[in-house]
């Protein structure tokens, strides 16, 4: 497992990733994968029990993740990458013309580490819910990871998974939640306010942990407080900042879906410190 130090390193890669990747690409969700950066690297390189080198999609042995918030993937395919599912080279093709690392996450060419398509926001949840059901059902211990977005998170399907799985009792679920305040019109509480998210996920039978998704030291508590086993699943109410890391992209839902000019990109990488090598 990575230290703290390591982990910091290994985000500050990640990032460098995401701009280098989008601004290539001209298009893609730049903010929303940086927000949650130090939660994913996190998750692949400290909480998450995987093997890039034994993966297969029916996921035996092994804990499995899910990307529900699909336009994330800058950060999924970085941090696979890094992680070893397949060449860091192949993060240069993002959104490009027969790549295997479309817009949004797909298993066409079976790529290494995802399990499903996330394009239609509100339906990751239901599948990581019924995953983690299969594998209560044949005895494994492995637990089920989901990330979803506060703006997903007014799709009617998120809470019907969720009243699913707090009645079937899926409590090696680890569902968790970039809670930026920001979606690609704006602000949550501009557009669809969905008010407090830790009230809703509790009153539907979840256990809810709340933790900084920019502290490390938060994020690993949280895993380790949604371990406990007691019946119920868990939702990580993650607070985070999109675009957190370059200046004129945190904070703002400007970055949700823009593509960073090649001159924002170099700016950008002045504040991002090269720790494993750009591809």
């Amino acid at each position: 497992m990575a230290t703290i130090e390591e982990l910091k390193k290994i985000a500050s890669q990640v990032r460098r990733d995401i701009v280098r990747m989008v601004t290539t690409a001209k298009s893609g969700h730049p903010g929303g994968s940086m927000g949650i950066t130090d939660v994913m690297t996190t998750l692949y390189f400290n909480e998450m029990q995987h093997d890039p080198k034994t993966w297969t999609r029916s996921a035996h042995g092994q804990d499995v993740f899910l990307l529900s918030a699909g336009h994330l993937a800058p950060v999924y395919y970085s941090v696979l990458a890094r992680a070893g599912y397949f060449p860091i080279s192949e993060l240069g093709t993002l959104r490009k013309f027969g790549s295997r690392l479309q817009g949004h996450p797909c298993v066409t060419d079976s790529l290494p580490g995802v399990f499903k398509p996330s394009g239609s926001l509100g339906q990751g949840l239901s599948v990581a819910a019924g995953i983690a059901l299969g594998k209560k059902m044949d005895g494994e211990d492995n637990r089920v990871y989901c990330l979803c977005g506060d703006g997903e998170s007014e799709e009617g399907q998120i809470w019907e998974a969720g009243m699913w799985a707090a009645h079937h009792q899926v409590d090696n679920l680890i569902a968790f939640t970039d809670w930026n305040g920001q979606q690609i019109d704006g602000p949550t509480t501009s557009i669809t306010a969905i008010e407090d998210l830790s009230e809703k996920w509790g009153a539907f039978g979840w256990d809810v942990i709340i933790a900084d998704g920019h502290d490390f030291q938060s994020i690993l508590d949280a895993f380790q407080v949604a371990h406990n086993k007691n019946g119920k699943p868990k939702m990580i109410l993650f607070k985070t900042i999109m675009g957190q890391g370059v200046d004129f992209m945190a904070g703002t839902h400007v970055w949700h879906g823009k593509a960073p000019s090649a001159d924002q990109c170099a700016a950008a990488m002045t504040q991002l410190e090269e720790t494993l090598g750009d591809y």
